[in-house]
């Protein structure tokens, strides 16, 4: 079994709770009404989206190759 360590991204949804997406995997999305809950439907997520990926013969991206910054704009 190997272990994977995706980033995601966690915003507060306009309607209360949190919206959690997996940059690395375009569409792989969830919510939750607290970060907890968000972070534990974002797994199960990404684990639907890469049983996809593998049952289609689609390589998994290597997580591990993305950078995380943060850019600071003054104007």
């Amino acid at each position: 079994m190997k272990t994977y360590n995706f980033k995601v991204v966690l915003e507060p949804d306009e309607t209360g709770g949190y919206v959690v997406s997996c940059p690395l995997l375009p569409g792989c999305y969830s919510q939750g009404d607290t970060i907890e809950e968000a972070l534990t439907n974002i797994k199960e997520a990404i684990l639907l989206c890469l049983e996809d990926m593998e049952a289609m013969g689609e390589e998994i991206p290597d997580p591990s190759k993305t950078l995380i910054d943060t850019v600071s704009i003054t104007k």
